[in-house]
């Protein structure tokens, strides 16, 4: 029942102002993920209770995972 309901959704076409709101959310969410994440590093954006040196390693692992995500993204774009 499931794997019949995965194939059905997997058949559903996207029209071209869907795939243009997807492109301008994940545009967004990786703009976003950059600046919250280059804030922790340079102490711009705190945690309360947690060290500076530990939120600017926090903030570097979002910067590197979000450029990750991204450069992963566009090979899979481009590799279909």
């Amino acid at each position: 029942m499931v794997k019949k309901r995965i194939k059905e959704v997997k058949k559903v076409k996207r029209t071209g102002s869907q795939n243009l709101i997807g492109l301008i959310l994940w545009i967004t969410g990786i703009l976003v993920s950059l600046a919250v994440g280059f804030g922790m590093i340079d102490g711009t954006l705190g945690v309360r209770f947690i060290p500076e040196v530990v939120t600017a390693i926090a903030g570097w692992i979002v910067v590197v995972l979000t450029l990750l995500g991204l450069l992963l993204a566009i090979l899979e774009y481009f590799s279909r």
